[in-house]
């Protein structure tokens, strides 16, 4: 990446994708997309700008998360209703969740076999399907 233009890969992410590179998008995709695959919530997101220097309102990292989401950048993980983690990593796999820490971990798409999946209802087609273990500490032994 070239240090006169810092936001070059991300400009080119985003208009690949469709959207607008507002000042806002550009910020949050660097943190997003910028180093390792990682799992983070919308108020998770909001601190990482903060602390980076970056002024912008908890609404508008909701929202563009959304919009990167239904643009293909991220995944939506629901953990519980109203909870969501939001992930870089678009290839197919699952998830561990720790419902002590909050933390998810990546699971590889074929660790895990499905079996038997219903035939989706008339008119539908399976688009995904996600799994979601959830972890708790094992009873002392």
């Amino acid at each position: 990446m070239s240090q006169d233009r810092p936001y070059s890969h991300m400009l080119e992410m985003l208009q690949e994708a469709g959207l607008r590179p507002t000042r806002q998008r550009l910020a949050l995709g660097r943190l997003l997309f910028e180093g390792e695959d990682c799992h983070l919530t919308a108020e998770q997101l909001h601190g990482l700008a903060q602390q980076n220097g970056i002024s912008v309102s908890l609404a508008t990292v909701y929202n563009t998360l959304h919009q990167f989401t239904a643009a293909g950048l991220l995944r939506e993980v629901v953990v519980a209703p109203g909870r969501s983690y939001f992930d870089t990593n678009t290839r197919e796999h699952h998830h561990f969740f720790n419902e002590g820490t909050g933390e998810l971990a990546d699971i590889d798409g074929q660790a895990i076999v499905l079996k038997d999946l219903p035939a989706a209802p008339d008119g539908m087609r399976v688009a995904r399907v996600d799994v979601v273990v959830r972890l708790e500490p094992s009873a002392a032994e």
